[in-house]
């Protein structure tokens, strides 16, 4: 399988599953994983920022009873962190295609903070 089609089409929630999981009874904390610039540039309405680098010494400011969404620019970063976040504990998955796949679907960006 090449890299990017398994970051693309790998494990996690595509962004309409996404979507839909956002705006349902059973709703997802977003976190952001990229670097604070990218976040401004343009997120997900509602995310919360940890950088990758940070999310070790981060963890405590996360639910340990919500699945955890973890967003980056093209899936690859978040996958990381969904790693991390599933061995310490956390439910946590990744949005496939990271924003990059979010923008494509056609969904809305957050510009700024």
């Amino acid at each position: 399988m090449n890299l990017l089609k398994k970051i693309f089409e790998g494990n996690g929630l595509s962004a309409a599953e996404a979507n839909t999981r956002m705006n349902s009874e059973q709703p997802l904390v977003i976190l952001d994983v990229r670097q604070p610039n990218e976040y401004r540039a343009g997120h997900i309405k509602g995310a919360k920022l940890i950088p990758l680098d940070e999310l070790g010494r981060r963890m405590t400011e996360l639910p340990e009873d919500t699945e955890i969404l973890c967003v980056c620019r093209s899936g690859s970063r978040s996958g990381a962190a969904v790693g991390q976040l599933n061995r310490a504990g956390f439910e946590a998955v990744n949005l496939r295609g990271g924003m990059i796949g979010w923008q494509r679907a056609g969904y809305p960006v957050k510009k700024g903070r």
